[in-house]
């Protein structure tokens, strides 16, 4: 498997507390660790990261300094078909009254409500992903050429200033 990635360097964002990440994704390292998605980091401000671990999906932002956790969403599901497509979408709107809306995450448009591990974001917390100057990297570890993604991806979507759902990218039918 090649160890490929794309970066995109975030200009002025619309709204800092406020983006949409969609992607499908095939798996093909079932069981491995650290397999990204995304992942972000930027200088002082620490690191933002959507990953397989294992079985789960983990989606968290992390202080620089010590590596706390700031916010972070753990799966209870696990994807461990190698033959399955899934579509992720995670939507990040810190501006939310409701401490749990403010990180959503859908997979196979369904939104996820039940966490292994699960610790909102601080009303007004901002998004690392839509940083000005922040460098996302898809596939990969922003800092270690060694954790990359393992399995294909389809549909990517960068949406800043929105928080969206998964029905803003299609619909699914008997079919799945």
């Amino acid at each position: 498997m090649a160890n490929t990635y794309l970066t995109r360097t975030v200009g002025t964002p619309t709204n800092i507390d406020k983006y949409t990440f969609s992607v499908w994704v095939k798996r093909a390292d079932i069981g491995a660790g650290n397999s990204k998605i995304f992942s972000v980091a930027n200088g002082a401000f620490g690191e933002e990261k959507l990953e397989f671990n294992q079985d789960d999906l983990i989606w968290r932002q992390t202080l620089p300094s010590d590596g706390n956790i700031v916010w972070q969403r753990v799966t209870d599901r696990k994807f461990r078909d190698s033959s399955a497509w899934y579509h992720i979408v995670v939507a990040y709107d810190s501006s939310q009254g409701t401490a749990g809306d403010r990180c959503k995450m859908y997979i196979n448009g369904v939104q996820e409500t039940s966490f292994s591990g699960s610790a909102d974001p601080a009303s007004g917390t901002n998004s690392y992903t839509n940083t000005s100057g922040s460098t996302l990297y898809i596939g990969r570890l922003h800092s270690a050429s060694s954790q990359f993604f393992g399995g294909s991806m389809s549909h990517m979507h960068y949406i800043d200033g929105t928080a969206y759902d998964a029905t803003a990218f299609g619909q699914y039918d008997a079919n799945g």
